[in-house]
């Protein structure tokens, strides 16, 4: 007997578009399952099998109507949709998106205060032709969507804008549980939270380096007054390079064709970014 169920929806995207959000609304739901990890089958596991792929989803109530998950780098691997269709040709698909170029800049912060870059942002978002064309690629929403409705009916993609979560977010949560078949469920607490990974506070890198094998062990006691006490003696905001004001307009002019391009295909309102009003978004910016 198979084991668990296959997804009913899926979240595919975008990375560094704060598609957390949107997984921890549909999870307020009870008839709602999705794991919290990130599966990432489709684009890194595909090669171990369906019955593993069912395995993440053996964790569902019996309650739970529908069975999703969230995996955002799945908008931008050329291969996923081809294989989703194999498997889920009924899947309702959900994509979250963001000006490509804060988008950008945010990929580039996140490798930033991981270690895995330490060169200013020019290096890497001048041109893709460096170690990490994803900073870039990831962004060229027309391209991949595209790809998407070569394999699956455009009625099943739902897509919506990250400041859309910040002006309007009730009405986005209903969209969405629409577009996957659940009643709305809205979760005020969460829909004010606004996670800044940018702002965090966090350890020092050589910090985090030397404590990672302790990190499982350290879970236990994280939220008690003690430990975190004793982390906010270390922990810091990180002070990133700054996208330049020229660097800026190059991205946008990167982005220009293809946003419009993701327009058509979504039928969506994407002209602030094309008309270069992210730095609305940026003062509210969440990750």
């Amino acid at each position: 007997m198979a084991r668990g169920r296959l997804p009913d929806f899926i979240v595919i995207g975008a990375v560094k578009a704060a598609t957390t959000w949107i997984q921890v609304q549909l999870q307020a739901n009870p008839a709602i399952f999705m794991p919290d990890p990130e599966p990432h089958f489709f684009s890194r596991e595909y090669h171990l099998g369906k019955e593993h792929y069912r395995s993440w989803f053996e964790p569902a109530p019996r309650g739970a109507s529908l069975v999703g998950e969230k995996s955002a780098d799945y908008l931008s691997d050329p291969e996923v949709p081809r294989r989703i269709a194999a498997m889920l040709p009924d899947a309702r698909l959900v994509v979250q998106l963001r000006d490509p170029v804060e988008r950008a800049y945010s990929h580039y912060k996140m490798f930033f205060r991981r270690g895995l870059v330490s060169a200013s942002p020019e290096q890497y978002l001048r041109s893709p032709d460096n170690a990490f064309p994803q900073f870039l690629l990831d962004g060229l929403y027309g391209r991949h969507i595209r790809n998407w409705q070569a394999h699956f009916d455009k009625r099943q993609i739902l897509a919506f804008r990250y400041e859309d979560v910040g002006t309007d977010a009730e009405r986005i949560v209903g969209r969405v549980s629409r577009h996957i078949g659940a009643e709305t469920v809205f979760d005020p607490a969460a829909a004010s939270q606004r996670e800044n990974d940018s702002r965090a506070r966090i350890l020092p890198l050589p910090v985090r380096n030397l404590l990672g094998p302790l990190k499982q062990s350290a879970k236990p006691f994280r939220g008690r007054p003690w430990f975190e006490g004793a982390r906010s003696l270390l922990a810091k905001e990180i002070a990133y390079p700054p996208l330049p004001d020229d660097l800026r307009c190059h991205l946008a002019e990167f982005y220009r064709e293809d946003i419009a391009l993701a327009e058509s295909l979504l039928e969506l309102d994407l002209s602030g970014w094309r008309n270069g009003d992210g730095a609305v978004v940026r003062a509210a910016a969440m990750t």
